[in-house]
Formats: structure tokens, sequence, C-alpha cells
């Protein structure tokens, strides 16, 4: 097996917390996220997007400024921190579509409110997911593409038309396909089938730890897509690299059993993931089939190419 070395390190578009710490805290103090950055560094990680999902807009404000303000403060969390994927919480609020997102703090679209988070952030946002069908006139899209915000659909179900007005007011990327949907849906005409269809308008990326998705599954997808505008992330919350157990994050306690999936304790609710990106290449080289080169582009250097950084 092929090991990765410091200079080509692996880029991780959702990570919401890692090794016990949670970004999703706007009390998270400067050597816990010293210690997650440590832990990503040892797993082979050169950069992610610290990812804040679906709270109360006050607590997401507060996390966003949080963690800016540590990152400046921190030669390694500067390093490794590109910048904020802001997960929520303009997304469909229908149960299935939502996942685990709070129902109680998913709201409809507003440019206002979505400026707030933005201006919250100190402009260190690259990656924005909402739901196309519940941006009224598309304006959020309209705004953060402006900006110069990747925006990316998620948790949401927009139908085929809606999905290509997005893109044609600046929609660019599809937030972890194949996840943030019902477990039951059409079997044609569906979220995942339409996401597809436009796969050579859009960035899409899965979540690779093999539970979110089959790896065959994963598989048949790629082949569908292709490689050149293709992600694989982990979505990864604060036990990722931690083993079994149950542990906190966000209001959840959430328990990671041995096949490397996060979920809400006592239930089958997925609740990101625990698997360091370096499995998810493991995976796509022994299960999916890709060759080295090819699952580090999809891990390395395509992750920055969809953000606009210089790909390695």
């Amino acid at each position: 097996m092929h090991t990765m070395s410091e200079a080509e390190g692996f880029f991780d578009l959702q990570v919401n917390g890692y090794g016990g710490v949670d970004f999703n805290r706007p009390d998270l103090a400067a050597g816990d996220l010293h210690r997650a950055c440590e832990r990503l560094a040892a797993d082979g990680v050169g950069g992610i997007l610290a990812t804040i999902t679906t709270e109360a807009l006050d607590r997401m404000a507060a996390c966003l400024a949080n963690v800016a303000a540590l990152r400046e403060r921190d030669p390694l969390a500067e390093r490794l921190i590109a910048g904020f994927h802001i997960e929520g919480p303009f997304i469909n609020e229908v149960p299935g579509y939502r996942g685990a997102h709070p129902a109680d703090c998913i709201r409809p679209g507003n440019v206002d409110e979505m400026k707030r988070l933005l201006d919250a952030a100190g402009g260190f946002v690259r990656l924005v997911t909402i739901a196309p069908e519940r941006d009224a006139g598309l304006a959020m899209t309209r705004l953060l593409a402006r900006q110069g915000v990747i925006v990316s659909a998620g948790h949401c179900d927009p139908d085929l038309d809606q999905l290509r007005a997005a893109i044609d007011a600046g929609l660019s990327m599809f937030t972890h396909l194949g996840n943030g949907c019902p477990n039951q849906i059409p079997r044609h005409d569906n979220i995942i089938q339409r996401a597809l269809s436009l796969c050579g308008r859009l960035w899409l990326c899965f979540i690779g730890d093999g539970v979110h998705i089959p790896l065959f599954a994963l598989g048949n997808y790629l082949r569908v897509a292709g490689l050149e505008k293709t992600v694989v992330v982990t979505d990864a919350v604060a036990p990722a690299g931690l083993g079994p157990g149950t542990y906190g994050h966000g209001r959840f306690a959430i328990t990671v059993r041995d096949d490397g999936a996060a979920r809400i304790a006592g239930t089958e609710q997925l609740c990101g993931a625990a698997l360091p990106l370096r499995g998810c290449f493991e995976n796509l080289v022994r299960h999916v089939g890709l060759s080295e080169a090819d699952a580090r582009r999809l891990t390395v250097t395509n992750p920055r190419r969809a953000i606009g950084l210089p790909g390695r």
C-alpha cells in the first residue's frame, strides 16, 4: 500500500470534528483545536474545510467566529484549515432529507442570515451546502457565487428543472451524494439519478467509509460520473480516529461501531463518520478497485481543485 507523504497530504472537504474534538462547540478551546489538527496531520491529512452544521444561527455564528480566531493564533491550524464548509441550516426539513440535522433549527433560505454567517467567519467560508428548492429565487446561490464561495446542493430534493436552474445561478457541487436522502426513494426519478445526470456540470462528493454508501455502489457511481469531477470525503465527526465507543458531538451522543460509522446512540441514524480519510483511500484501492493514483486523485488532488486551490 502506498504511503502518503506529508507533501501529498489528503484534503477533506467535510470535517465536523476529529480526534475527540468537536468543531461545532462555541467554547472550543485553543488546545483542543490544536490537538485535532495534530491528529489530522498524523493521519496524513494536509488540509481540511472545518465544517459547521445546522444549529441555532447564534450558535453557528459563534462557532465560526471562534474557530476563525483560534486558527489565526495557531500555525498548525492555519496550515491545515483552509476554510469553512457551512452545511445547513438552509436545507430540506423533510425527514430523510434532513438526515441528522436538528429539525428545530432548519430554516428556509435567507440572504441576510447567510450574510450573518459569512461575516462571523471573517470571509473564510469556501463552501456552503444548501437545498436549492429552499432558496427562493436562488438568491443565496447567486450571493455566494458572486462572492467566490462554492455552492453545493445537499440534504435536498430539487426536481431536475430546479437543479438545472441552480447550476445556471452558480451551484457547482453536490454534497455527499447518496446520503442526506431517505432510505426509500422513487426508483428512477430521484435526487441521486438527477445529480448523476448532471455530473458534467457538478463536482460530486461521496463519503468513502463503506457504510454511508456500500463500496460496490460507490464503484457504480464513480463509473457513471468518472473521476474528473468527483471527490471522496469523510464527513468526520468528533470521534473520528478514536475507534469504537460512545462519544459526544453537538447535541448528540454518538456511538461508533466496528464498521467505522457514527450513529446517534440507540438508533440506526447515521450522524457523520469516524473513519479517517486514509481509510477511505484504502477502501478505494482495496474494495472499489481504483489504482493508487486514481484514489489519490479523489482524496488529494480533486478536493483542492474543487474549491479553487492548486492540486498537488
